[in-house]
């Protein structure tokens, strides 16, 4: 499903084509800047429910010897995991090493001061980067790591991240491969919006929790196993 097929969708399902609105200080909110918020917050719905490939990136970064932070990707919104290449000088040919998280008050008391070096070992989300214009939604972070790098090692980060809207990129893996989640999570959301009846709002939350049952099950289910390691999956044939 298509961005253009997905509004057309909406207004179809909704039988409402959501005419432009005035606002209490007389501007307009078009009927597409509408239906662009019912599918952007139903997309951040579902992406939190549940975390396919899609969601996932990968990027290489740089520890300085004697700075303990790390600035992230700007898209960055929670870790999945981070090593270090434990050979400065090898840095991709060298064996990783998995950081642990902790606080950043672990990582203070731990390692009170800079000179507290080594190979890091700990990591911690530490804050937004000060004097960073990014552009919004996206928040700039650092992390703290500990101890303080004794040398310049290379890190790999796995993150997770919101991929680009369906509203500006057209298409999306979920309108590729989940179009019924998505149509019935801006469906509740366009509900919500001209304040529909309770049936109404039932019947879409309904479909809705039947389309993420799937989606879950696939993220959390047949994207994480094999039939190697737990077999096959098979239905019980006695009554």
């Amino acid at each position: 499903m298509t961005y253009t097929e997905l509004s057309a969708a909406i207004q179809s399902y909704m039988e409402n084509t959501f005419p432009e609105t005035y606002l209490y200080d007389n501007s307009t909110v078009s009927s597409q800047t509408q239906i662009n918020t019912f599918i952007e917050q139903a997309e951040q719905r579902i992406y939190n429910t549940a975390q396919p490939p899609a969601l996932r990136k990968n990027v290489n970064g740089s520890l300085t010897s004697g700075n303990k932070y790390l600035n992230l990707p700007p898209d960055f919104l929670a870790v999945y995991s981070l090593a270090v290449y434990t050979d400065p000088v090898l840095l991709l040919e060298s064996p990783q090493e998995f950081l642990l998280n902790k606080d950043v008050n672990f990582i203070r008391q731990a390692y009170p001061t800079p000179t507290d070096t080594g190979l890091p070992k700990y990591y911690a989300l530490f804050g937004m980067v000060a004097g960073v214009n990014v552009p919004t939604p996206y928040k700039n972070f650092t992390m703290i790591v500990g101890p303080t790098p004794d040398d310049d090692y290379l890190v790999e980060l796995h993150y997770f991240h919101y991929p680009v809207s369906i509203v500006q990129s057209q298409t999306s893996w979920l309108g590729d491969n989940f179009d019924s989640l998505l149509l019935y999570g801006c469906l509740l959301e366009a509900i919500t919006f001209v304040k529909g009846e309770p049936d109404i709002v039932a019947m879409y939350q309904a479909r809705y929790n039947e389309a993420l049952n799937l989606y879950t099950m696939l993220c959390n289910g047949k994207e994480r196993t094999d039939a190697y390691r737990t077999g096959q999956a098979r239905v019980s044939t006695l009554s």
